[in-house]
């Protein structure tokens, strides 16, 4: 049995949570978020917390016990704190800027490259080379710093590019001159 998925889930103060057959859907100061569970999994509220449990006792259910369970955790957490992914950039001349709610990436290209946010997706930029991704869904903030990366990804000879903080590069040494 998961050890992730018998941990029960702590509904906080100011998240209302609905079980509406297997969609749980989660309602707090940042949005509402929903997930579906699959019917191998069954979900109910005791209180001020969230029980899932395994309905059947076949391999799909273990499979997808703790992940369902993580799923939920996920949603309570995004509709209460929200998640956030920052990004940096780094090479000459490589900056970002707000244009409205668009992302203007200058990377080096002969043009700008422009990223406009999904609903429920903020973007900001600190000291132009800085820049925060936020929402309440955790896979779509993910997914919105990774194409903002995919732009220009860090390269290995000097590093330049844009990438995730605190990511290490593992840099190439290059050509040897002659001698």
């Amino acid at each position: 049995m998961s050890r992730i998925g018998k941990k029960p889930i702590e509904i906080p103060s100011g998240v209302e949570i609905t079980i509406d057959g297997q969609t749980v859907t989660a309602k707090g100061p940042l949005g509402t978020e929903s997930v579906t569970i699959r019917p191998e999994i069954a979900v109910k509220i005791e209180d001020n917390h969230i029980i899932l449990s395994k309905a059947s006792d076949s391999r799909e259910a273990d499979a997808l016990f703790g992940l369902f369970r993580t799923l939920t955790a996920n949603a309570v957490h995004g509709v209460k704190e929200g998640f956030e992914k920052k990004l940096e950039i780094q090479g000459v001349g490589y900056r970002a800027n707000m244009e409205g709610k668009n992302l203007n990436l200058a990377l080096g290209y002969s043009h700008p490259v422009v990223v406009e946010p999904p609903e429920g997706i903020t973007i900001s930029v600190e000291a132009n080379t800085k820049i925060s991704v936020k929402g309440s869904n955790k896979q779509t903030v993910g997914d919105v710093a990774a194409l903002i990366r995919g732009k220009r990804p860090p390269e290995v000879y000097k590093g330049k590019g844009v990438r995730y903080e605190g990511e290490y590069i593992r840099r190439k040494a290059g050509k040897a001159g002659k001698k």
